[in-house]
């Protein structure tokens, strides 16, 4: 019998033991859980380097008490993330760190917004807290066959969602694409978080062309403050400035 290895975190612990005492009771379930999203990590980092990786993450959406909007992903090698309390912030850096694991989310609401951000994380299902065990039980086997599970009433809510995030980042490619590769390079920049010196040293620019670069970057983005640019330029999938590792070659003269 092929046993599946499933994940439970959440920080209700009454919640968490109760529902990993009814998955294990299932002869082809073998069910451990976490209370925190640093715990889950841990132990989907000591399973994965055993050789006994989880097959499936259920995770709470509001792990944590927490709501905040998605990181973005960390690239191999990056060093250890920050601490993660927010469900769906899990399951953004599980796909990341652990792409074969399926993700599905456990909501105490109908939420359309947070549900299409889960997808966007990377979540193969959004379920009720209070849906049944046989339900949970074939979303778990459903998402193992690379299905996606939603509630049919979320499943208007969300592809509008999802609609809507396709325009904005649509809108923002088209901005982005409007800047000069100097520009381009400033963007990058800012998303990484460097300061107008820092990005006067790293491009070989003086501090007064930086600064031009930055309000014309803003101007051509309609935007008025760098984390506004920042959110655009996330939108439209620009990535940040690496900070270590790359290599910058000197232009011999000022842009």
């Amino acid at each position: 019998m092929v046993r599946i290895r499933v994940l439970v975190v959440d920080d209700h612990r009454i919640f968490a033991e109760s529902l990993a005492a009814a998955l294990a009771a299932e002869p082809d379930v073998d069910v451990s859980a976490a209370g925190s999203g640093p715990a889950a990590t841990r132990c989907l980092d000591r399973a994965a380097a055993e050789g006994r990786r989880f097959d499936v993450l259920l995770v709470d959406a509001d792990l944590g008490g927490a709501t905040g909007a998605v990181p973005a992903p960390r690239a191999p090698g990056a060093g250890p993330p920050p601490p993660v309390s927010d469900g769906i912030a899990l399951v953004a850096g599980v796909r990341v760190a652990h792409p074969g694991v399926r993700t599905v989310v456990l909501a105490e609401r109908d939420d359309p917004r947070r549900a299409a951000l889960a997808l966007q994380a990377g979540a193969s299902g959004w379920v009720a807290k209070d849906c049944s065990l046989s339900r949970l039980l074939a979303v778990v086997r459903g998402v193992l066959r690379e299905e996606t599970h939603l509630p049919p009433a979320l499943l208007t809510g969300v592809l509008r969602e999802l609609t809507a995030a396709r325009k904005h980042r649509s809108d923002s490619e088209r901005l982005v694409e409007s800047l000069t590769p100097r520009e381009h390079e400033v963007l990058r920049c800012m998303v990484a978080g460097l300061g107008r010196k820092d990005v006067a040293a790293r491009l070989f620019l003086s501090p007064h062309t930086v600064r031009t670069h930055m309000q014309n970057v803003l101007g051509k983005l309609g935007v008025h403050s760098t984390l506004a640019a920042v959110a655009l330029a996330r939108r439209a999938g620009v990535r940040p400035a690496e900070l270590a590792g790359d290599v910058v070659e000197r232009s011999g003269q000022l842009a």
